[in-house]
C-alpha cells in the first residue's frame, strides 16, 4: 500500500490542522515553560524574533519528541502531528536545534539509535546488495496515518518493516550528526554512529549509483514509481519521465524493476555532503582509515557532477538519464543543492548566483522550487513545483554564503524569516504571495530559526550563546 502525505494534504488542506503557533499537540506535550528552557542558550534581542524562536522550539522541536513505542526502543521524533513516524530528512533539522539544549543529549542519542536498530534488523534478513539500507521513515506498531484515515477510515497501513517502506530518503544522516556534534561535542554519539552511517553510504552508492559513474538515482524495492520519487523532493519536474527498470548490470533470481532511470543532482550532492561530514566525524573519532576511504567517494562524485550534470546555459546542475547521461532540460530546487556540498567550481558558483538572482528564481518569496516561467510551475498542487520550503532555502543560502555570495544568501533568508514572522511557521509557502501551505509547525521548518542562528541573515540577529 502506498500512502503519500502530499496527496492527503492537497485533499484536505491545512485548515484541518491546529494553529501553527499554538498547536494543541505540541503545547500539550511540552508545556508552557519553553521560553525559560531556551533562554539560557539563545541570544536574541529582537522581541518578535524571540517569540518566533519560542514558537519554533515549542511546536517544531521539543514538541516533536515522542516516548518509546514498539518497535522503537527509544524516544523518537515526529515530523508533524499527523505523521506518526521518524523520517530521515525532517529529523536531522530537529536534532540540530535540540543539540543547543544540554538536557536533550540523550534524546538525540536515542533518535539516532532508532536508525541503527532498524539497519541491524534489516541486514539480518536481507541479501548482501540490500544491506546497509535505512528507510525513508520508521513507524511504531500503532501506526495508522491519521491523515489517511480521514480520507478512508477502513485503511490500514502496512506495518511489516521488511517490505515497507521499501525506499530510503535524502541521505543527510551524516550531515545531521555533524551538526549535532558541532553544537554539543557528543563524541560518544559520533563513535556509535559512524559505522552505521558508512554502511548506509555504501548501500546508497551500490544501490543508487548502479552504473558506477558517480551519480545517484532513485529506487524502491517494491517497484512503485512514486515511492522512488519519494526518495528525493517527491514531485520534482525533472522526474516526470522517470521509469523503473531492473538493475542494468546485476542479473539473478528475484530481481525486480527497482531502479529509476534518472540520476538527480540533489541526492548526489546530499550524499557528497554526507560523505564530507563522515570524513570529519571519523577524524574526530580517531578513525583515519574510514576518513581516507570516504575521500575517494567524494572526489568521484564531484568530478562526475561537474562533467555530466553541469549546464552552463541554465547556470546550474541538471538531472541526467542514467543510461545515456543525456541532460533532462529542467532546473529544479535540487539543482541548487550542490552549492552546499561544495561541488561547483568558483566560476560555476558565480554563474549559479547570477541565475538565482533573476526573477526566474527570486520570486516575491524566494526560492521557488522550479523556475516561475516553467510550464509546470504551480501544477500538481504545487508540491516542489514553484512553492517555497524553509529547509531548502536554508541550505541554498548556506551554500551561497560558503562561496562568498553573502548578500544574495541574506536576501533569501531575510525574506523567509520575515514571511514566517508575518504568517507563521508552516511546511511550505506560496512563492508569489507568501501564503502558508501544508502542515503548520512542521519539524523541518525549524530552519526559519536555524538560518538566523547560523549567521546567514542581515536583517535579523540571534545566536547560540557561547558555553
Amino acid at each position: 500500500m502506498t500512502f503519500n502525505r502530499r496527496s492527503f494534504l492537497a485533499a484536505v488542506g491545512a485548515a484541518a490542522f491546529a494553529d501553527p503557533l499554538r498547536g494543541a499537540f505540541a503545547a500539550d506535550a511540552v508545556g508552557d515553560d519553553v521560553a525559560e528552557r531556551i533562554r539560557p542558550y539563545l541570544d536574541c534581542p529582537d522581541p518578535a524574533l524571540w517569540r518566533l524562536a519560542v514558537d519554533v522550539y515549542r511546536n517544531c522541536v521539543l514538541g516533536k519528541v515522542r516516548p518509546p513505542e514498539p518497535p522503537f526502543r527509544h524516544r523518537w521524533i515526529m515530523p508533524g502531528d499527523h505523521y506518526k513516524g521518524q523520517w530521515i530528512w525532517d529529523t536531522m533539522f530537529v536534532v540540530d536545534l535540540l543539540a543547543v539544549l544540554p538536557d536533550q543529549r540523550e534524546v538525540i542519542r536515542e533518535a539516532f539509535q532508532n536508525y541503527w536498530d532498524y539497519q541491524a534488523r534489516w541486514d539480518a534478513v536481507k541479501p548482501d546488495y540490500a544491506r546497509g539500507f535505512i528507510p525513508c521513515a520508521m513507524f511504531p506498531d500503532s501506526h495508522r496515518f491519521s491523515a489517511a484515515v480521514l480520507l478512508n477510515p477502513t485503511l490500514k497501513v502496512n506495518r511489516d518493516w521488511k517490505v515497507w517502506p521499501a525506499y530510503s530518503q535524502i541521505p543527510i544522516l551524516g550531515w545531521g550528526m555533524e551538526r549535532v556534534y558541532r553544537r554539543n561535542g557528543d563524541i560518544e554519539l559520533v563513535r556509535a554512529g559512524i559505522g552505521p552511517i558508512e554502511r548506509f553510504h555504501d548501500w546508497y552508492w551500490r544501490e543508487r549509483d548502479v552504473t558506477d559513474v558517480g551519480l545517484i538515482g532513485l529506487g524502491s524495492y517494491d517497484g512503485d514509481i512514486q515511492n522512488a520519487r519519494n526518495e528525493t523532493f517527491d514531485y520534482e519536474c525533472d522526474l516526470d519521465d522517470l521509469k523503473m527498470t531492473p538493475h542494468p548490470l546485476r542479473k539473478g533470481p528475484n530481481e525486480g524493476p527497482w531502479y529509476g532511470d534518472i540520476l538527480v543532482p540533489g541526492n548526489t550532492a546530499y550524499l557528497i555532503l554526507g560523505e564530507q561530514s563522515l570524513v570529519r566525524l571519523a577524524q574526530a573519532a580517531g578513525d583515519a582509515a574510514m576518513a581516507e576511504r570516504r575521500q575517494a567517494r567524494i572526489q568521484k562524485g564531484i568530478a562526475a557532477m561537474r562533467q555530466h550534470m553541469w549546464d552552463q546555459k541554465t547556470g546550474t546542475f541538471l538531472a541526467v538519464k542514467r543510461d545515456s547521461l543525456e541532460k533532462v532540460p529542467v532546473a529544479t530546487i535540487g539543482s541548487w543543492i550542490p552549492l552546499m556540498a561544495g561541488v561547483p567550481t568558483e566560476e560555476m558558483a558565480a554563474r549559479m548566483a547570477d541565475v538565482l538572482a533573476t526573477d526566474e528564481w527570486m520570486t516575491p518569496l524566494p526560492v521557488c522550487t522550479v523556475g516561475r516561467h516553467d510550464p509546470r510551475f504551480g501544477t500538481r498542487e504545487s508540491f516542489w513545483r514553484g512553492d517555497v520550503w524553509p529547509p531548502t532555502n536554508y541550505q541554498i543560502a548556506a551554500g551561497l554564503s560558503q562561496y562568498g555570495h553573502k548578500e544574495l544568501a541574506a536576501k533569501i533568508v531575510d525574506a523567509t524569516v520575515s514571511n514566517a514572522l508575518k504568517v507563521g511557521v508552516y511546511e511550505r509557502y506560496d512563492s508569489l504571495t507568501g501564503k502558508p501551505l501544508g502542515v503548520p509547525g512542521n519539524g523541518m521548518s525549524c530552519t526559519v530559526l536555524t538560518m538566523v542562528l547560523n549567521g546567514l541573515s542581515r536583517q535579523y540577529r540571534a545566536k547560540v550563546k557561547a558555553k
